[in-house]
């Protein structure tokens, strides 16, 4: 039965990757179409993104009320309704409004579903869900130039899409009895996360008993939704309060800058500060998005031997050497096996930091501070990758490589410190 929840889960997180990169890839024809500006995909982007940031910022409240199952089922249904709106619209007014539902529904789902597996998971789950979002990401631009290719309208793409979604919410609304069970892999899940904290014997029962009185604890209120204490939701006040908390949403929005920003001006960097050649250049970042891919694979085996934490930091000292030969006298050269390492090296950063959360902040407080850092991490992509596109375009393109070094050490300092912070709390509550 568990393992159908498993399923359920991994179709999810391909759900959630399917919609993502339709608009960059329909909106060429689109903005024609709807006879606007090139620029104004920007504000379709900036609803769904408010959306988002307001859903998971209210993300406990609603996980409290409703349950993951409910959370996931209703907000796929959302996104499906709002790419239908998509596939229909026939102005950009009706674009703009459908992108409301989208936003809230993306936000909602992925704080609740990270959440969820977060605490009842071990890491290499995590891993491979996120590489599942990747390949949900992949397989959204391949419908959709397919649909173009045949010579049908960019509605059709948008029409294939939401009827997947479609699909996607009924089987989870006829899975939802399925969430109410407590699944043994919790307890699993929280000693191993001890294990890895701390080698030495002492600590980690320590650290073994408070995470298995968290898993009974959490056994005994079957009438909740699963993995919920019983708190009242906490305000964003209350969240800043946590030690810690204003570190690792600091670090989460800059790591989800530097992926962006990568993601969406290494191809600009490459052909207007490089010389090369646009096809070549937009290849060039597909790699990126693979390595990302394939790196998230990879780390869910890396994680039977790894912790949290040095995926994290080993994943940011590969950033930091793709990054380095971006600077070398050679980067025309070496803009190819940078951008794989950092699509590498970025791989089990978003994961790993997730996964961590309920050890480092408390079962009682993991809600909260994963819907936080999706907020965090949204507002991250909102702003710093436009911000650089206005550096660029008033200086020049070549100041990619210090942007995107400064975003990470900022991630990799204000994340050592989020570390010690909570390390210091979790031994001063003993």
């Amino acid at each position: 039965m568990f393992s159908i929840l498993l399923l359920m889960i991994y179709l999810a997180f391909v759900s959630l990757g399917l919609p993502d990169a339709l608009l960059g890839s329909a909106w060429p024809i689109m903005y024609q179409e709807f006879a606007v500006p090139v620029s104004y995909s920007g504000t379709v982007f900036m609803i769904i993104c408010g959306g988002t940031i307001l859903s998971s910022l209210n993300s406990e409240k609603l996980n409290r009320r409703f349950g993951t199952g409910k959370i996931t089922a209703i907000s796929v249904l959302l996104t499906a309704i709002a790419l239908f709106g998509f596939s229909i619209s026939h102005s950009f007014l009706m674009l703009c409004l459908f992108a409301i539902p989208y936003g809230l529904g993306a936000g909602s789902v992925d704080a609740a579903l990270n959440h969820y597996v977060a605490l009842h998971y071990s890491s290499r789950h995590m891993s491979w869900l996120h590489c599942m979002w990747g390949l949900g990401a992949s397989v959204g631009p391949y419908i959709m130039g397919f649909v173009l290719q045949r010579g049908e309208p960019w509605s059709r793409g948008y029409l294939i899409v939401s009827l997947i979604q479609f699909a996607l919410a009924i089987a989870l609304f006829c899975s939802l009895s399925l969430w109410k069970k407590k699944p043994e892999e919790l307890k699993e899940n929280a000693a191993s996360t001890a294990k890895q904290e701390d080698s030495q014997q002492n600590e980690f029962r320590q650290n073994e008993s408070q995470l298995e009185s968290c898993s009974e604890e959490a056994k005994k209120q079957e009438a909740l939704p699963s993995g919920v204490p019983k708190q009242k939701a906490l305000s964003l006040k209350e969240i800043f309060a946590i030690p810690g908390a204003k570190e690792c949403m600091a670090s989460f929005y800059s790591y989800c800058a530097l992926e962006q920003t990568v993601g969406l001006w290494a191809g600009s960097f490459m052909v207007l500060a490089l010389g090369m050649e646009e096809k070549l250049a937009a290849s060039y970042v597909a790699l990126f998005y693979f390595g990302i891919t394939f790196g998230r694979f990879l780390s869910g085996f890396i994680t039977m031997k790894w912790k949290d934490e040095q995926l994290v930091l080993g994943g940011s000292a590969i950033v930091f050497f793709g990054i380095f030969l971006l600077f070398t006298p050679w980067s025309k050269a070496m803009v190819l096996p940078a951008l794989i390492l950092i699509g590498l090296g970025c791989a089990p950063v978003y994961p790993s930091v997730i996964h961590s959360t309920p050890y480092n902040f408390g079962v009682e407080h993991s809600s909260a501070l994963i819907g936080a850092q999706m907020a965090s991490a949204y507002v991250g992509t909102l702003i710093m990758p436009p911000f650089f596109g206005v550096l660029g375009r008033s200086f020049s393109m070549k100041l990619f490589p210090y942007y995107s070094m400064f975003l990470l050490l900022f991630m990799v300092f204000t994340y050592r410190r989020m570390l010690q912070v909570t390390k210091k709390a979790r031994r001063e509550k003993r």
